[in-house]
């Protein structure tokens, strides 16, 4: 045994109310060993991971029952049993980092960013280990992100978190906590913000360190991918409490509580057994040359057209800062969706999707090419000419809490972009409009009065997913929307998209690196590396029959949970 959680209890105020987020938990993680957490969002599984390390803010939180119990080693090699409730915050300090890890699930807000992530990875190795100098402390964290796939360590060791995709923050997270070679390592959705490939990547990392210092996981994550192949115990929380922990293979293959059958049963592949094929009926083949007929229906139907599309970032070097080179994010880009049509957009991290989407909507201006949109050339407009294109166009953020203002309830940031765009006669009339979406989101009408840190990060995520839909859009750009949700809320939200598709002939590029959720929902699928699309066509066809080498490497990394 090295973490022994007994009886735990973890109590939060809000207000006059207080909220048992952890109720009564008991689970052990064996050294060597990994232990998975699942649960819907707002279910208790990262307080959990916050009351071992001692995050909490103590004016808000407190544990009237239970232990932590942690076998703590020192230098000298000595092992001691605590109990980190009772400990006090100095000895807390010196187990938290070196000996216990955790790797949060938002690295944007995790990570400083006035400070380059090499400074950071340099702070984090010489505190806990002060004898070490600042040169090998730098070369140790080149190694770490070179461990982690970060292309050009080097290098980008001296840029800053906003200069990385979301992926390559979410490694950098990843490198910062295992550096120090913990002996227990949590982590918090470590992987939702990676593609398949790197996921399955750093899964393998995880596990050859685990293996080679006998380190242990408390993992949590809403992928039963990804507990199928990680996992040795599973445990199951629901509003605070664990209604169900065992053995990995005897969870999965014959379930015993309602709770955890239901959550099966919202897994992508288990909702496309059901699926409408009327889904797909919104997708347009190219006609031939010389059909005018055909090609002018074909040319109505199309919402959006991009054309050539390059999006180049210089590379300034020197004291001067002269350009030396470009780095080219979007290379050469073509795609045409039809007006109701579902496209997936997948691919690494860094390959340039989330770069595509936010120049298809004028965020980021294009180097080169054309972008239309329902038969308007948009590519060289000002920002005063997109705004009238702005109601219609819109973007759900990866990063749910860097894109909503802390300052402003989920009232403000839900009423205000329908103040601006002339919805609503009333600031009556818009927080109720603001209630039916919140309750499209299934989140509690009566929250719009919160703001965004008194929600868990899948609340937050639906919650920018219901800033987007106020405006009821014609287009958006869902980017990574799901990879903070577990199994159930994710099914909801699919099959909220797909409703409002049905309903408003809804058109979407879906930008996310699960696979799963590509077969579910999507017409079409385009796959994305170094900034060019190298393979796209029906999504059954690509899924099933992938003709791009690159392609078939991505599919090959998807983590299948096998029931038996």
């Amino acid at each position: 045994m090295l973490l022994r959680v007994d009886q735990l209890k973890t109590y939060l105020r809000s207000g006059n109310q207080l909220v048992r987020a952890v109720d009564d938990v008991s689970f052990v993680v064996n050294k060597g060993e990994t232990y998975c957490l699942v649960g819907e969002s707002g279910s208790g599984k990262s307080v959990t991971a916050l009351s071992v390390m001692q995050l909490l803010p103590a004016d808000i939180s407190s544990h009237p029952g239970g232990r932590i119990l942690f076998d703590y080693r020192h230098d000298d090699g000595t092992v001691e049993n605590v109990d980190l409730l009772s400990i006090d915050e100095e000895r807390m300090r010196a187990i938290r980092g070196s000996r216990i890890a955790m790797i949060f699930q938002e690295p944007m807000s995790s990570l400083n960013p006035v400070f380059t992530i090499g400074a950071q990875l340099i702070e984090a190795l010489q505190l806990h280990h002060p004898d070490m100098s600042y040169d090998e402390a730098r070369a140790r964290a080149i190694a770490a992100l070179e461990q982690v796939q970060i292309n050009n360590a080097a290098e980008r060791i001296d840029e800053y978190p906003h200069r990385l995709s979301g992926g390559q923050r979410q490694r950098v997270m990843i490198a910062m906590a295992m550096a120090c070679e913990p002996d227990l390592l949590i982590a918090d959705e470590p992987t939702t913000a990676l593609d398949v490939t790197v996921q399955a990547e750093i899964l393998r990392l995880m596990k050859e360190l685990q293996q080679r210092k006998a380190m242990s996981l408390l993992f949590i994550t809403h992928d039963f991918g990804v507990v199928a192949q990680m996992a040795d115990h599973l445990g199951v929380m629901r509003l605070g409490k664990l209604v169900e922990s065992g053995r990995v293979d005897q969870v999965l293959s014959n379930p015993q509580h309602a709770y955890t059958r239901q959550l099966l049963a919202a897994l992508p592949e288990n909702l496309a057994r059901h699926r409408d094929d009327r889904q797909r009926t919104s997708t347009i083949t190219v006609p031939e040359p010389g059909a005018e007929a055909a090609h002018t229906a074909y040319e109505r139907s199309t919402l959006l057209e991009v054309t050539n599309l390059q999006v180049h970032f210089p590379i300034r070097k020197g004291i001067f800062k002269h350009t030396v080179g470009h780095v080219r994010a979007v290379d050469g880009v073509d795609l045409r969706i039809s007006q109701g049509q579902i496209l997936a957009l997948v691919g690494e991290s860094g390959c340039g999707k989330t770069t595509l989407g936010r120049c298809i909507l004028r965020l980021i201006d294009p180097t080169s090419g054309s972008i239309r949109f329902d038969g308007d050339d948009i590519t060289t407009l000002s920002r005063a000419g997109m705004r009238p294109y702005r109601r219609d166009m819109q973007i759900i953020f990866q990063d749910p809490m860097s894109s909503l203002n802390p300052r402003l309830t989920v009232a403000s940031t839900l009423t205000e972009p329908m103040a601006v765009h002339g919805i609503g006669a009333s600031r009556e009339e818009r927080l109720e409009l603001a209630r039916q979406v919140m309750v499209k989101v299934q989140l509690s009408p009566d929250t719009i009065w919160r703001y965004p840190h008194e929600f868990s990060g899948g609340q937050r995520q639906r919650i920018g997913i219901a800033r987007a839909l106020v405006l009821n859009p014609r287009f958006i750009v869902c980017d990574e929307v799901t990879s903070a949700l577990d199994v159930s809320v994710q099914a909801e939200i699919l099959q909220i998209l797909l409703e409002l598709r049905r309903e408003h002939n809804l058109t979407l590029l879906f930008i996310t690196h699960n696979i799963g959720v590509v077969e579910y929902l999507s017409d079409e699928m385009a796959v994305m590396y170094n900034g060019k699309i190298v393979e796209q066509g029906p999504t059954d066809q690509v899924c099933r029959q992938p003709r791009n080498a690159y392609t078939q490497k991505l599919l090959a990394a998807v983590p299948r949970l096998h029931l038996g």
